[in-house]
């Protein structure tokens, strides 16, 4: 038995590939091309299991697909290689439809013509667990009520259009060929091997190196904050138990505006790793909004609760505590992944700002 994971050395994919095999021995079969945020360094802990098969390649190449699902037959496709950064994709779209749009699909016709293949019990056994984001759904005013699994599509980036084309993509497969599928819709992750161009970890990293803490604008729009092992435990209860063809929200109930955020993350280094210059805060510093700024997501979660029985174990507070110490605690990769390309990304980012 096995499964294939896409974009499986990324953030939330190389997290569910270790949380996976730390709780199974079915194989994970993990397929990735290794982008600027897909780091085997996050599954060195796996050098030498067999139970790891890293395959390097894209999703968008499907005679390399077709080759890897007929050698491994996994029983399932759990699918997140995506470009996932807002503001790369206003900088640069064309790389978040090619992966997102292209790739998605070009992955759902080898996954059909695989199932197709299979023998009964096997094709009605089998998943394709399509993960994305609640961003799809828009902005929401500060009063109104949170995203359920039915709200309309109401993408403001082009990061976000993608990723609504591709969920609409997946939605057609089931309804028009009857693939087996499932659709999460998280809310924004935190946690460990997070690339440091997002919220949390550009926050530590740089105050930790004496540099500006930027936060747009006025730092209250508000998300809804979901730790990455929670994220990995809901995925592992609708592959086990969703149902075929539905779409289930996945939430951490922390809403939280930015700029809370940015002053807790800098409250718990001043108590772990005081700065003889003073309080992190010093560095925070208010740079104009990124264009289409959506104001507030929030996740209704109850859904996957009523059916599932999953509820995220961490609240904020406790995990939020465990990142900031996981990153205390690997300087060494933070230091790797820090390349040239990424300091020359956030100066195209930020310093204009």
């Amino acid at each position: 038995m096995s499964i294939l994971v896409t974009g499986g050395a990324g953030f939330i994919g190389s997290n569910f590939v270790l949380d996976w095999l730390a709780q199974s021995d079915e194989t994970v079969v993990n397929l990735d091309v290794l982008t600027y945020a897909g780091n085997l360094a996050n599954l060195a802990s796996l050098n030498g299991d067999e139970r790891h098969v890293f395959a390097h390649g894209d999703i968008r190449d499907r005679e390399m697909v077709d080759k890897l699902l007929q050698a491994h037959r996994p029983r399932a496709i759990v699918h997140f290689a995506a470009e996932s950064h807002v503001d790369r994709s206003i900088h640069g779209p064309d790389a978040f439809i090619k992966t997102n749009v292209e790739g998605t699909f070009k992955l759902l016709e080898s996954a059909r013509a695989y199932w197709t293949g299979l023998d009964g019990e096997a094709q009605a056994a089998f998943r394709f667990h399509h993960v994305s984001t609640d961003e799809v759904y828009g902005s929401l005013s500060a009063d109104a009520p949170a995203f359920t699994e039915t709200h309309p599509y109401e993408p403001n980036s082009p990061y976000s259009a993608s990723k609504a084309a591709s969920d609409h993509l997946v939605r057609a497969w089931h309804h028009t060929y009857g693939m087996p599928v499932v659709t999460t819709n998280c809310s924004n992750n935190y946690g460990p091997y997070h690339f440091p161009e997002k919220l949390i970890p550009l926050m530590i990293v740089n105050a930790l190196a004496g540099k500006p803490l930027p936060i747009y604008g006025d730092g209250l729009q508000v998300r809804d904050w979901l730790y990455v092992g929670d994220h990995c435990s809901a995925i592992r209860a609708v592959l086990a138990g969703g149902r075929v063809g539905e779409v289930y929200n996945i939430g951490g109930w922390n809403e939280k505006p930015n700029r809370d955020i940015v002053h807790t993350v800098c409250t718990l280094l001043d108590e772990m790793r005081p700065d003889p210059a003073g309080p992190y805060s010093r560095l925070i510093t208010h740079v104009k909004d990124r264009p289409g700024h959506d104001r507030r997501y929030a996740i209704d979660a109850r859904k996957i609760e009523r059916e599932l029985g999953w509820r995220p174990a961490e609240t904020f507070e406790t995990g939020i505590r465990k990142t900031v110490q996981w990153y205390l605690d690997h300087a060494d990769w933070v230091a790797q992944v820090q390349s040239g390309a990424y300091r020359e990304w956030l100066s195209t980012n930020y310093t204009a700002r």
